[in-house]
């Protein structure tokens, strides 16, 4: 059975995974540096999750979403749902209501995963909840876990970005392909 999938709005990133976004499994992104384009890279998904009245959850991100960008890119900011982070019990508990609830169209995290159990707590939750799911994190921060998909990211020339898949399921890693939001 083929895996279900959310368009990137890339063509050529599409082509190289398979599709788009997998559904109901991880995604792991990381990134050089905050800012570079990490969110750029998922606005157009998610913008269409938005437009569909599913809920679009960020949870303890490193900085406060910026209104304006988000609705830019035609997302529909009353489906975008901010979780500040707290003490770690708490967020985690957000995390994994968050991804098997399946009113959630996509969540986006920056929390640690620091045990095996946490994180076949996190692959069970999505595949229960069949979100998109997305785990940011800087390069340095190792990926003890092996998500569906890991991207790696770095700047490239005129505001593009480098996307390397590093991991998918079902094919070799691949790229880089250039993106340009």
């Amino acid at each position: 059975m083929p895996e279900r999938s959310l368009p990137t709005g890339f063509a050529a990133l599409d082509a190289c995974l398979g599709g788009g976004w997998p559904l109901g499994s991880l995604t792991e992104i990381l990134y050089r540096h905050e800012g570079i384009g990490e969110i750029s890279l998922l606005l157009p998904s998610l913008a269409a999750i938005s437009r569909e009245n599913r809920w679009i959850i960020w949870i303890a991100p490193p900085y406060l979403p910026y209104p304006p960008a988000l609705a830019r890119s035609r997302m529909q900011l009353s489906r975008l749902l901010w979780i500040e982070g707290g003490r770690d019990d708490e967020t985690w508990w957000a995390l994994e209501q968050s991804l098997q609830s399946r009113d959630c169209g996509a969540v986006l995290f920056w929390q640690g995963v620091r045990t095996h159990g946490q994180w076949r707590r996190l692959q069970h939750a999505v595949v229960r909840g069949g979100s998109f799911a997305v785990w940011l994190h800087p390069a340095d921060l190792p990926g003890a876990f092996v998500p569906a998909l890991r991207l790696g990211l770095e700047p490239a020339a005129q505001e593009s970005l480098l996307v390397h898949v590093l991991k998918r399921r079902g094919g070799w890693a691949s790229g880089p392909v250039v993106i340009t939001p």
